[in-house]
Formats: C-alpha cells, sequence, structure tokens
C-alpha cells in the first residue's frame, strides 16, 4: 500500500458525513471514498447478521477499490460487525465508540447520559464499555427512536424532531446529566435542537473528532499518511440516488454527485 490510495467510509446513510467532514478537515490531501447504504437504513432496526453482512460486503468493495483503511462511521455497525471485519481483512479497520470516556471527564455531578440507538445500546460491547467507566460516573441511556429517520428525511429541526428530541431527552434531563454522548453518527446533525433543549449547562459530547485523529495516528505509524494532492471525495449509495444525493449534498454543505452502490 501507498499514501496516495484512498480511504472508504461507510454507514446506513447519511449519518457517517459527520464523521467524514471531521477526516477531510484534518486529512485534507486524502482520497475518501463514502458508503451510505440506505437502502438497509437505519441498522438500528436491522438483525446484527444483516449488518455483519452488509458491512462485509461494503468492506469487500472497498478492498476492490483499493483502499488502505476502513472507518466504520456507525456506532451499530461497529458493535455488530467491526471484530469480524477485523478477522476478514487484513487493513486497519477504525470503529465507532460512543464518547463515555470524555464524558466522565467532563462531568461536575457525576452523571452523564448516552443517547444512542437501541441496536448500539443493546450490544455487548456498548455493556463493556459502560462497565469501564460505571464506578467512575453514573451512566444513563437513551434510545433515540425516530432519529434517524428525522435526519436522513432532513428534518433537522421540524415540528416532529423537536418532539422526539424533547421526549428522548426529558428522562436523561429528569436524572441531571451535565455532559450528554451523541451515541449515533447522525446525532451531531441534531446538535444545535439538541443544545437548545438541554441548555447551556450540559455539555454535548460526539466521536467524530476523536475517530479522525485515531485514523491520523493508524496511518502515521504505517507510513501511509497522504500529505499532498487535493483530497478528492467519492460518494456511493445503495439507495435511491435522487432522494439521496440531495441529502447527502445538503449535510456535505456543497453539491456532489452520488454514483449507485452495486453489491450484494
Amino acid at each position: 500500500m501507498d499514501s496516495h490510495q484512498p480511504i472508504g467510509v461507510f454507514d446506513s446513510g447519511v449519518g457517517g458525513l459527520s464523521v467524514l467532514d471531521h477526516i477531510h478537515r484534518l486529512l485534507p490531501s486524502e482520497q475518501l471514498i463514502y458508503v451510505a447504504d440506505s437502502a438497509y437504513m437505519p441498522y438500528g432496526s436491522q438483525s446484527p447478521e444483516m449488518i455483519s453482512e452488509r458491512s462485509q460486503l461494503i468492506t469487500r468493495f472497498f478492498v476492490e477499490q483499493g483502499v488502505k483503511a476502513v472507518v466504520v462511521a456507525c456506532n451499530t455497525a461497529t458493535a455488530a460487525a467491526i471484530a469480524s471485519l477485523r478477522e476478514t481483512f487484513p487493513l486497519p479497520i477504525i470503529g465507532m465508540e460512543p464518547a463515555v470516556k470524555p464524558a466522565v471527564e467532563a462531568t461536575r455531578v457525576g452523571v452523564i447520559g448516552v443517547l444512542a440507538t437501541s441496536g448500539t445500546l443493546s450490544s455487548e460491547k456498548f455493556s463493556k464499555l459502560v462497565a469501564r467507566f460505571d464506578s467512575h460516573a453514573e451512566v444513563v441511556f437513551q434510545s433515540g427512536t425516530g432519529l434517524v429517520e428525522q435526519v436522513e428525511a432532513g428534518a433537522l429541526e421540524s415540528e416532529k424532531t423537536m418532539a422526539l428530541l424533547q421526549k428522548h431527552l426529558a428522562p436523561l434531563l429528569e436524572r441531571g446529566v451535565d455532559a450528554l454522548v451523541l451515541g449515533c453518527t447522525h446525532y451531531p446533525f441534531l446538535a444545535p435542537a439538541i443544545r437548545s433543549i438541554v441548555g447551556e449547562g450540559v455539555a454535548v459530547l460526539d466521536t467524530g473528532e476523536a475517530i479522525a485523529v485515531e485514523l491520523k495516528r493508524q496511518l502515521e505509524k504505517s507510513q501511509q499518511l497522504a500529505v499532498e494532492g487535493g483530497g478528492q471525495v467519492s460518494f456511493f449509495s445503495s439507495g435511491d440516488i435522487e432522494g439521496v444525493e440531495p441529502m447527502i449534498s445538503r449535510l456535505w454543505g456543497r453539491a456532489v454527485q452520488v454514483q449507485p452502490l452495486k453489491i450484494g
């Protein structure tokens, strides 16, 4: 492998764009390939077996494109598939982990909240993560049912979205959390709306920046970090391109062309 090979990033839909943005900002010379597996969105409602199968197919697609690393920009896919991906593919594979450690470090009252999908919250990986830190702070978690679909629809501050956020955040606020972990890559797009509800006294954390830093560390370690070039970003989706392309363009901040993903 050489430093000019691309990096693959995938999620069930557009949520992983929040991670892709951090990567692109930190590593502007890297070529990036983003896959939105929109035909199977949201992963949170799929079985672990289905998520693992899709993750294998997408990663194999990346390998065929000659990538030097893969970022699983989805907490649910990380929980369901990261171990099998690392067993199958001999290249760096970086997964997501809810920012529980930074939240524990940030809390003043010793109570942190985690807002995530049911798939993430019910996973063994998440249980082990909480167990590592529950002696340092009380960890309260809440499923954000319906929020992924609102982001995918571009309804970031609609009446329905705000009602869902009020409903999901209320139990966390009642428990007195002062640090809130956004445990789904879709949720950073709702951060302004979330902050308007939780107020300035609650720190809101996501893991996109930490993932970009870890990716950089691994590329530097293997001497594969690109230090020059334009940093082209390519987009693919398994869903309806006419529906997905405008949403990716909106969230990415400029018009992009989305190519159909033909796998499986």
